[in-house]
């Protein structure tokens, strides 16, 4: 079996990512247009009405503006902890009940063949979730929108094929830039977003718990770079002795492109 994964935009002004175990076909979040998105798809070749649901991580605007509309569109169940559900109400428009999925958080649910574990994050939501997903021996996990990662959430993230993991901003940036104070707070914030700084503390660790793939995501378009992002991440991970080439990958999931498409056998 393989299981393909592919972000479709990333950053704060919409998220979106692919997942495919050849049976189920997931959206995680759908933060653009639904339009935006079925074009997205098809990019990569993929038709949106075979999409089987869209799991929502938390209820900000930049990961959930389309979720109502792809599912009435294409009759897609939507799946969120219950919270979640209550912060998105008038949000995401109507939504058949018949597709409204509500599952606990840190409990592992099947969507098909495919187990879904959604894990607790420190983001200002409602209850907001990372997820891992399992399919065969393929694990792919997503952590981004936390404002701090610990040894509890690093161990959830072990052994996994591929890891979606936020790099938002570059500190000095941020605190030099033109944002309002309150705003830099919450960034900064423990309820807010990684620095890179932090998630290229996290890959060293990540690396030690067997992950061979990273993808830098939720990059800030206002406090970060691509280039800086990613020299900042490599550069910690060399102070580690951590070979980019012969110990992990670093790829970038970016907000007006595709990422590469991931795809593992087992």
């Amino acid at each position: 079996m393989i299981t393909q994964f592919c972000s479709l935009v990333s950053g704060s002004s919409g998220n979106c990512h692919f997942l495919s175990n050849g049976e189920e076909h997931l959206l995680i979040d759908v933060g653009l247009s639904g339009k935006q998105i079925q074009n997205k798809l098809q990019e990569i070749g993929f038709q949106p009405n075979r999409l089987t649901g869209i799991l929502v991580s938390h209820e900000h605007h930049d990961h959930i503006c389309g979720v109502g509309v792809l599912s009435r569109r294409f009759n897609i169940p939507i799946y969120a902890n219950a919270p979640t559900w209550v912060a998105m109400e008038g949000k995401i428009g109507a939504i058949k009940a018949n597709n409204i999925k509500v599952f606990d958080t840190e409990k592992t649910f099947t969507i098909g063949e495919l187990e879904v574990f959604p894990y607790n994050i420190s983001h200002d939501a409602a209850e907001p979730v990372g997820y891992t997903f399992q399919s065969g021996s393929v694990k792919i996990s997503i952590a981004t929108d936390l404002g701090y990662i610990d040894k509890s959430t690093l161990d959830k993230l072990g052994d996994s094929h591929l890891v979606v993991l936020e790099s938002n901003h570059d500190e000095a940036m941020l605190k030099a830039g033109s944002y309002p104070y309150h705003l830099k707070r919450r960034i900064l914030s423990d309820i807010g977003h990684l620095s890179n700084e932090a998630a290229g503390n996290a890959v060293v660790e990540l690396v030690k718990k067997n992950v061979k793939n990273i993808l830098l995501a939720h990059l800030s378009k206002e406090n970060n770079f691509p280039e800086l992002a990613t020299m900042t991440v490599k550069n910690i991970l060399e102070n580690h002795k951590i070979s980019i080439e012969r110990d992990v990958s670093i790829e970038l999931a970016l907000r007006n492109k595709t990422s590469p498409i991931y795809a593992f056998e087992g």
